[in-house]
């Protein structure tokens, strides 16, 4: 039984789960019929970001986004992001791009409702443990930059357990260079308050999104791949510190003040 603070957590978690999986199993099948009948890509996007919406509500999950206006407004982008909990894809799928594709983990697939969605929206997903299909969706991936669709990718693979970043992947930074496309790094805190790794509960909590300034891909090749990868981890590495050092910040203003009192 849950009881104190994790009671209404656990309730409004428990919500979630149930009226968003309703959710998608009665819009969902609909949605795709509609997008496959009248080629409507665009309807999936709108209830992929409605089902978000519902779910952010539901948990009590919030988010800010700072540097939005950073973000590219005439080409596609890949976006490059940190990995704190569950919370991350739906979070940045609401919060960076009206139709962000995803590149997702191919064990998602063995959900059937959300895959086949998945598929219909022009999301990609890789499978680490086979080299070539690997390969062959990162192709699959610059080709859908190429003509103009936005990425997000989770270089760590996983999620980490501390604000530290794991070690990076290569393959999104493969396909930001065989597209020409900038990376724009994302650093998102506040995943681990929201849901801690290896539990199921959603705890109301704020989310902080802030957006880098775009990295340039064009001309490089893919002998620049691993001076990329070290450029981007650099910069969510300063936007995490960036906001650790605001939070200090807001702390000690908070500790002076108290003192004043």
């Amino acid at each position: 039984m849950f009881s104190g603070p994790v009671l209404i957590p656990a309730i409004r978690s428990l919500a979630t789960y149930v009226l968003v999986s309703l959710y998608v199993l009665v819009v969902g099948p609909i949605g795709m019929l509609l997008a496959l009948l009248f080629r409507w890509k665009g309807l999936l996007y709108l209830l992929g970001h409605l089902g978000v919406r519902l779910g952010v509500a539901l948990s009590g999950v919030r988010f800010t986004v700072h540097g939005q206006a950073r973000v590219p407004k005439d080409r596609a982008v890949v976006f490059c992001s940190n990995h704190q909990s569950n919370i991350d894809p739906p979070v940045l799928f609401e919060a960076l791009h009206p139709r962000v594709h995803i590149l997702y983990k191919h064990e998602l697939n063995s959900l059937p409702i959300l895959a086949s969605a998945f598929r219909l929206g022009g999301f990609i997903s890789v499978d680490r443990r086979n080299r070539d299909a690997a390969m062959r969706s990162i192709e699959a991936g610059a080709r859908s930059i190429q003509a103009g669709n936005s990425f997000l990718i989770f270089p760590e693979g996983t999620r980490s357990r501390t604000d530290a970043l794991l070690p990076f992947k290569k393959g999104g930074f493969i396909m930001a260079i065989k597209a020409q496309a900038p990376v724009v790094p994302i650093a998102i805190r506040g995943g681990h308050a929201a849901m801690r790794r290896g539990s199921w509960l959603i705890a109301p909590a704020q989310i902080s999104v802030r957006v880098g300034t775009p990295i340039e891909t064009t001309g490089l090749t893919l002998d620049d791949r691993d001076a990329l990868i070290a450029q981007v981890r650099a910069s969510i590495e300063s936007l995490i510190g960036i906001d650790v050092a605001g939070a200090r910040g807001a702390l000690a203003d908070a500790a002076e003040t108290a003192q004043a009192l």
